[in-house]
């Protein structure tokens, strides 16, 4: 386990259903463990695998980016698509694969219609966020003893109107299934409650008028290249002790426009794959707990390609005496 790098330079596939119920599998003994004490794989920017490869550059990135758009979109466009893309499995995919934490940007494009809301990184997705939750209940319905974490953030573009419309969206499609904000839970609470869903949001306004809502989790973003930097930056953050509640580590590496422009035949998933061995020994050295320097939720970039999620589940071993 830990992502052997093939004779081609690429990573294996895994099976995709390797770990689909792995929370209702844990040891009976971690049931009681509250979820911000449990090590939960997430995805890191999770819905970049449908990325709209004809949509413009969203309104929130750097006017350089933007005037490059407007004047060169045919050099532009396929540039900033190959260095956007973090995921390639699905959102059911990466359910089945293991994934507990979608890291969901959410926009309103101004081109679009009034309530067609999109995820976003860079550009728009294909994807309408109603239907992409529509899609993880369904998931959640033939798995009833999985708990998923949602964090809704970015929003570009949001009203308040909007942001009311969003919400109402996720009242009804999720019900019962949402877990209100409190103390956090451990899964058998969870369990008895038939709740199912966290739902995170970083607009504090909308938090304070809605009682389904959690406040931001916070995510430790390296915004490195490479990934020696990015661990030091992750040894760094533990060392100041972690966050009272759930929060996230990103094990995910960044580059900035200098660098795209610098290497625009290359891409993210190019620049990742080769760091992926060292990231994943990182993961299998931590500990989930309450201790000061345990992590929570890992977050990671190209989920499937390799041991990463399973990696992640299996620190919960470490809670297990002895």
């Amino acid at each position: 386990m830990g992502g052997q790098v093939s004779s081609s330079g690429s990573f294996p596939s895994l099976p995709s259903t390797m770990n689909t119920d792995w929370m209702s599998a844990l040891c009976p003994q971690l049931w009681d463990v509250p979820v911000h004490h449990l090590s939960i794989p997430g995805s890191h920017d999770t819905m970049t695998y449908c990325l709209n490869k004809k949509s413009s550059i969203c309104h929130d990135q750097s006017w350089l980016l933007q005037l490059l758009d407007k004047v060169l979109p045919f050099i532009t466009r396929p540039v900033v698509m190959k260095w956007s893309v973090t995921q390639t499995l699905n959102v059911t995919e990466q359910l089945d694969a293991g994934v507990r934490y979608l890291d969901l940007r959410i926009a309103h494009m101004l081109e679009g219609s009034e309530k067609n809301l999109h995820f976003v990184h860079l550009v728009y997705t294909t994807a309408l966020v109603e239907d992409t939750l529509t899609e993880v209940s369904d998931w959640l319905e033939q798995h009833p003893r999985e708990v998923v974490i949602l964090a809704c953030r970015n929003f570009e573009g949001m009203t308040e109107g909007l942001h009311e419309y969003l919400v109402t969206c996720i009242q009804n499609i999720f019900g019962d299934m949402l877990c209100p904000r409190g103390e956090v839970p451990t899964l058998r609470q969870l369990w008895a409650r038939g709740q199912q869903v966290l739902v995170s949001y970083e607009d504090e306004g909308t938090v304070s008028r809605h009682g389904a809502l959690w406040p931001r989790i916070p995510y430790w973003w390296g915004d490195q290249v490479k990934p020696e930097k990015l661990v030091h930056y992750l040894e760094s953050m533990k060392s100041g002790g972690r966050p009272g509640g759930l929060f996230v580590a990103g094990i995910n590496l960044t580059e900035n426009l200098a660098y795209i422009l610098l290497h625009p035949s290359e891409s993210l998933k190019k620049m990742t794959l080769p760091s992926l061995p060292y990231l994943s020994r990182w993961v299998r050295e931590q500990c989930p707990g309450p201790g000061a320097q345990c992590t929570n939720i890992i977050a990671g970039d190209f989920i499937g390609t390799d041991a990463f999620t399973s990696d992640v589940i299996r620190l919960n071993e470490k809670l297990l005496p002895c």
